[in-house]
């Protein structure tokens, strides 16, 4: 297992708050990566009319949720399992399919790694390479894949390095995991934001491959990560059921059930949401992009890496400098394979992305 330093989560503004003797709620957190939107209108005009379904147990089954899930994925219903957030579900899958041996995409989000080991298993990481733009060679990667590997977790688009698998790719990738016997995990949380997203998503793959999970939450997307409502999709009805059996009945609370039905449903705020990721992406990227000290890589994610080439300036330097400014934006030297040279930060609106792009790109 690789050593992880410890680090401020985009999550973690009471530390800071302590830290830095700044409120918290004076704080921008370009480290979250959550929608600068907020939540779903519609959301927040109708869900206080839906009080009273507390006084009830939620479905046990979540049978309008799971068809409101399959109207937004375009899938069938029976292909949804729903749980108290991505994390719960990487918990439940890691637990179901018990793997030996995992190999991991990295730099990436350590939760994987974490719950392998605690299910007695070791995970493999095969690094994305600076010099391929955090890229992954799908060729190369291949012909690492071995039959004593049992499990493979990727996240799509990755975190922290906003790059991305097509699902052509993805295929070639299935097929070879098919032949070795592994099963694949694909943690879609970021793919909502992405430009030509039909073309990312590995949803549709689920109806030609049994050995396929993919997972989704509400927590970046929606804005909504004290909901705590996550979904996987899956065409494999065995994984279904030994999930569901598996799990604590009414994970998902009757209000948060309610809710994920209103915000799948909220095409407004949805298309608000892609148009202005997409321009800001655009604009913040182009921004870095002109400058000699400071190498970005093409994102398909809501937020941006960003690697330090001006000598005598490093990552804990800029977080520093953006938090007593009240931005607060990822510190990356805490990543497998990534130094002290390289910073994470989303997009949030123009005027707030603004001024952290005068605060980082400023000579002082």
């Amino acid at each position: 297992m690789l050593q992880h330093k410890d680090h401020f989560h985009g999550s973690d503004l009471e530390k800071i708050e302590q830290a830095y003797g700044i409120r918290k709620e004076t704080i921008t957190s370009f480290s979250a990566n959550v929608n600068p939107l907020g939540i779903s209108p519609a959301l927040r005009r109708t869900l206080t009319e839906k009080i009273d379904a507390i006084t009830s147990y939620p479905d046990r089954e979540y049978v309008s949720l799971r068809h409101s899930i399959a109207d937004y994925v375009h899938t069938d219903p029976e292909n949804i399992i729903v749980g108290g957030g991505t994390t719960e579900l990487i918990s439940l899958f890691i637990q179901v399919r018990q793997p030996e041996k995992a190999i991991v995409i990295g730099p990436t989000y350590s939760e994987y790694e974490r719950e392998i080991a605690l299910g007695g298993g070791t995970t493999l990481y095969y690094p994305l390479r600076e010099e391929d733009g955090f890229v992954l060679d799908t060729t190369a990667f291949i012909s690492r894949l071995k039959d004593d590997i049992d499990l493979l977790v990727l996240c799509n688009p990755n975190n922290p390095t906003s790059t991305c698998i097509p699902d052509r790719h993805m295929r070639r990738i299935l097929d070879a995991c098919k032949q070795h016997g592994i099963y694949v995990m694909v943690d879609e949380t970021y793919v909502e934001f992405a430009d030509q997203m039909e073309q990312i998503t590995s949803i549709p793959l689920t109806n030609d491959y049994n050995n396929l999970v993919i997972l989704r939450g509400t927590s970046k997307f929606f804005a909504a990560p004290g909901l705590r409502l996550g979904y996987a999709i899956t065409g494999s009805q065995d994984l279904v059921r030994t999930i569901n059996a598996r799990k604590n009945p009414w994970t998902i609370n009757s209000l948060a059930a309610i809710a994920g039905e209103i915000m799948f449903q909220d095409e407004e705020y949805i298309r608000k949401t892609r148009a202005l990721i997409a321009a800001e992406r655009t604009r913040m990227y182009e921004r870095f992009a002109a400058r000699e000290d400071f190498k970005v890589y093409p994102p398909a994610g809501n937020f941006m890496l960003v690697r330090i080439l001006r000598k005598g300036l490093d990552a804990q330097q800029l977080f520093e400098r953006t938090i007593r400014k009240g931005m607060m934006i990822r510190n990356c030297s805490t990543f497998p394979f990534l130094d002290d040279q390289y910073i994470r930060f989303c997009f949030m609106n123009p005027e707030q992305n603004d001024a952290l792009a005068d605060c980082i790109l400023e000579r002082v």
